[in-house]
């Protein structure tokens, strides 16, 4: 295999911080280098940047939403890095909107957003990369985060779920078309796990509610599924292309 398990060109979208930044942190411990991209919050992105072991790591803002943003970012990182090995689909946004309680004019806009972030911005890096793969001609990887919530629903933030299980859907359309240039494509889909963002929903009744969702009576780690991610993009994880891969700590169960 022309990949190799460690000194790749990693590009991470939505890695200022949670998620993003323990995705990175993997990377640049496992000897590759990695290209942080933000959207706004550049001072979490440098310390996202700042806190990553070994040198030759970039730092790239841009707006995925737009294409031309999105070219230019995957430009801006193939640049500082010398290519492109592997692609982290991680940016999203996920905002509540219950049907019952939004207005259409506010409905309309927050699905436009949705799509244009966690379905197009995907996809338009998903070709950018590929292609600088294709051309390099040493294989690679995309590994698209996805979300529990495309399988059992999410109705306070129908979008986001919507959104991810076209994500899903789409890597399992590139595993089979980018086969055949060594690059491998697989996506996971988390449950709930804390960062950040959400750390304070894990107090009182609400975080009671939430790690009685799994049996292990506890939310996920960012580390856990950064190390998936890590793993998904390695050189023996080609046999996994086209994988959703579950990670809910049991909490959700398909068949």
């Amino acid at each position: 295999m022309n990949l190799p398990a460690t000194g790749r060109r990693v590009l991470i979208s939505g890695a200022s911080r949670g998620l993003g930044r323990a995705v990175a942190q993997a990377f640049a411990e496992n000897g590759d280098r990695v290209a942080v991209h933000y959207g706004s919050r550049e001072e979490e992105a440098r310390a996202t940047f700042d806190s990553l072991e070994g040198d030759g790591h970039v730092l790239v803002g841009g707006d995925l939403s737009d294409p031309a943003g999105a070219a230019d970012v995957a430009g801006r990182a193939a640049d500082g890095l010398g290519g492109i090995d592997v692609l982290v689909n991680n940016a999203a946004v996920n905002l509540p909107h219950p049907l019952a309680d939004t207005s259409y004019e506010d409905w309309a806009g927050l699905w436009q957003r949705h799509v244009s972030v966690n379905l197009l911005a995907t996809a338009n890096l998903s070709h950018l990369a590929a292609r600088r793969m294709i051309d390099q001609g040493s294989g690679g990887r995309i590994v698209n985060i996805g979300s529990r919530g495309a399988f059992r629903g999410e109705p306070d933030h129908p979008a986001y779920g919507a959104t991810k299980a076209a994500v899903h859907a789409l890597g399992q359309s590139l595993a089979v078309s980018l086969a055949p240039y060594k690059i491998a494509v697989a996506s996971v889909a988390p449950g709930f796990f804390e960062t950040e963002r959400v750390a304070h929903r894990l107090s009182g009744a609400e975080g009671a509610a939430i790690r009685a969702q799994s049996p292990f009576g506890r939310a996920g780690t960012a580390q856990e599924i950064a190390a998936a991610v890590l793993w998904l993009a390695s050189p023996v994880a080609e046999w996994a292309s086209g994988s959703v891969l579950d990670l809910n700590g049991a909490s959700h169960l398909r068949t």
